[in-house]
Parts: C-alpha cells; sequence; structure tokens
C-alpha cells in the first residue's frame, strides 16, 4: 500500500474486537514507533503498553467511555519533560515530539490491520497513577488499539484550498 493509501484507510476506530493482538503485530508498531523523528533526536517520550486486567481498569478510569472499553491493549504515551529540547523563546517541543511518534503508532497499527484512535481527553493525574510510571513524566495520549469491530465511515476532510497558503 502506499503512503496516501493508508493515510485515507486510517480512521479513530471506536469499537474494537475482543480478540488479542498478535506479538509480532504489536512489535512491528512499536519498532515504527522507535524510529520516529524528534527535534534534536532527544526521543523525550516513553510508551506503556496495557494489556493486563488492572492496568487496563486503571486506563479506562482515566477516560470513562463505554467505546474505549472494548479494545483489548492501550498505549500511553508519555513526554520526559526532563529531556525535551526547548527552542530559545522557551517554546518546549516533547508534545509535538511525542505526537509525531504517535502517529507513527497509528499509522504502522493501520498496516497491520489494527485500530487506533487518538484520546488526549482524559485524567491525566489520574493516568499518572500507572505502574512505571516516572518522575518527570507526563501523560499526552491514550491509544486504543485492536482489531476494528466495524468499518471506517467516510472520512471528511477540509479541501486543499482551504488548508494550504501559497505566499
Amino acid at each position: 500500500m502506499n503512503l496516501l493509501s493508508l493515510i485515507k484507510s486510517r480512521y479513530s476506530c471506536r469499537s474494537y474486537e475482543a480478540r488479542a493482538i498478535e506479538t509480532d503485530k504489536m512489535s512491528y508498531v512499536m519498532e515504527c514507533v522507535r524510529m520516529a523523528p524528534s527535534a534534536v533526536n532527544r526521543q523525550p517520550w516513553r510508551f506503556h503498553i496495557v494489556e493486563g486486567d488492572e492496568g487496563r481498569r486503571l486506563v479506562q478510569q482515566c477516560y470513562d467511555r463505554e467505546w474505549f472499553k472494548s479494545a483489548p491493549v492501550y498505549v500511553v504515551a508519555t513526554v520526559l519533560t526532563d529531556e525535551q529540547w526547548v527552542r530559545a523563546d522557551g517554546k518546549p517541543h516533547g508534545d509535538i515530539d511525542v505526537a509525531i511518534a504517535v502517529e507513527h503508532l497509528c499509522l504502522a497499527a493501520t498496516e497491520v490491520g489494527l485500530g487506533t484512535c487518538w484520546v488526549c481527553n482524559f485524567d491525566a493525574a489520574l493516568c499518572r497513577q500507572l505502574p512505571g510510571m516516572k518522575q518527570g513524566e507526563e501523560p499526552v495520549v491514550i491509544i486504543p488499539i485492536g482489531y476494528p469491530a466495524v468499518e471506517a465511515a467516510e472520512k471528511r476532510r477540509k479541501t486543499m484550498d482551504e488548508i494550504v497558503v501559497k505566499l
């Protein structure tokens, strides 16, 4: 599949089959994450893969939506605030770096037949209670991941003229 076709086939999946994700598929997805670029190559991130029942319950409390509970796996992407590059004017780039890596995750998952959805409206304080979360680690996004249970709806996007400005 070429990149544009892959991008067009990726969507926000909000219904997952109960089946487990094969280890080789998750390893491939996370290798794609590992190869993502970051400012000054700092890679100021950690990715918590949450599969066990106890961790899943905690993550589900962070974002209490029924559709969210159907995902067999959650990836909690965090920024390591002490490791992020900061631009000369004081703008930290950790969230941007994490976003790039997470989109690598979403596209790689799509390529191997898995669905994902960006979840940013969650209880970050509660999410910080995940086992293994370190001091200075800030949750940025939760990605539910699994086999889609339903077909994707048609995407709506702005036209090229609405988003591109030529100078």
